[in-house]
């Protein structure tokens, strides 16, 4: 049996690159996040089989959060938490548009429905009223 090499590939499958880095918990998720559009590597849309190396930028979606981020470490392997973020690096007006629209979604009115089932007559009239009909 061969034995396996040490030293960092020189560039490394865009599914298995999110996967290792902890971006996705399995690859045919990340296949699928890929196929769907939610990853673009240099702005550009790309299959799962483009090869990334290392400072490639990436734009990862993740409803309702957008990450662009810079590859500073390639892997195939999935390894601990604090090794894979080791792999990118988020940069800061990524961070700060994150955190902006996390306050706006903290800060929104809940909704809360505390009906139960179908409106009563009276509920109805009410509706009505406020639409206006």
């Amino acid at each position: 049996m061969a034995a396996r090499s040490t030293e960092p590939p020189a560039a490394v499958r865009l599914d298995k690159w999110l996967w290792a880095a902890r971006w996705f918990k399995t690859r045919s998720v990340a296949t699928d996040a890929i196929e769907g559009g939610k990853v673009h590597v240099n702005g550009v849309r790309v299959k799962r089989s483009k090869l990334i190396h290392l400072g490639d930028k990436l734009r990862i979606t993740k409803p309702p959060y957008e990450f662009a981020i810079e590859v500073t470490g390639l892997s195939e392997h999935r390894r601990s938490a604090s090794l894979a973020q080791a792999l990118y690096q988020e940069g800061q007006e990524s961070i700060a548009k994150r955190e902006e629209l996390r306050e706006q979604i903290r800060h929104q009115p809940v909704i809360a429905y505390d009906g139960k089932g179908r409106p009563t007559k009276k509920d109805r009239r009410r509706i009505d009223r406020l639409k206006g009909s």
